[in-house]
């Protein structure tokens, strides 16, 4: 799960490591922002994800996950909000804190679209980058609802996700001092924000 597009609004464009040089997202990929509620295919929204450099270093067989990335939908939704990979129940401790999930068997990546259509690009890229990455570790038996027993910085395929899209960005020369606003996520607390910078790499400044 990611930020709310509230929260990533503030992050701006950020500081790039190469001086002089603003960081841009891969010219290949294109998102719409203008399409109306309703279920997508993925690649259909998210024009270009597949011929990314990311997107051939995800793991797995690539052909296997090129298949997998046609038969995943994204559903745009009205409303702030972020991205999630929809479970096929919403799970007890976000259901406790008032908020029903879509629900589906479906491999689906929820997308707020006043996110979509407000954020900054390079955050729309990190995000469906981490969220696809979600659907393959659950196609490979990973749970990634384990309980509230263990918080979202630590869970494994959170840090991994997160690591994976963070690499992008450096890749791309995105700085910390963005990657630090990207991470601020609202539902977790100062520490455990602190923890989170710590589990990716990501300076505390």
């Amino acid at each position: 799960m990611t930020s709310t597009a509230s929260v990533r609004a503030r992050a701006g464009q950020g500081r790039s490591v190469r001086r002089g040089v603003r960081p841009q997202v891969p010219r290949v990929f294109r998102p719409l922002t203008d399409r109306p509620p309703g279920r997508y295919p993925l690649l259909e929204v998210f024009r270009g994800l597949e011929r990314t450099l990311p997107f051939r270093k995800y793991p797995g067989d690539d052909r296997e996950i090129l298949r997998t990335a046609r038969e995943t939908y994204a559903e745009l939704a009205d409303g702030p909000g972020w991205m999630y990979v929809a479970p096929e129940r919403t799970p007890p401790e976000v259901r406790s804190a008032g908020f029903r999930m879509v629900e589906t068997e479906e491999d689906v990546i929820v997308v707020a679209r006043d996110h979509l259509a407000s954020s900054p690009v390079m955050d729309i890229y990190l995000d469906i980058l981490h969220e696809f990455l979600h659907i393959l570790q659950r196609q490979r038996g990973r749970n990634l609802w384990p309980g509230p027993r263990m918080p979202y910085v630590d869970r494994p395929t959170e840090v991994e996700a997160y690591a994976f899209s963070i690499a992008e960005a450096r890749r791309l020369g995105v700085g910390d001092a963005y990657l630090r606003k990207y991470l601020e996520v609202m539902w977790i607390s100062k520490a455990e924000y602190r923890r989170l910078l710590d589990n990716v790499g990501v300076s505390r400044g």
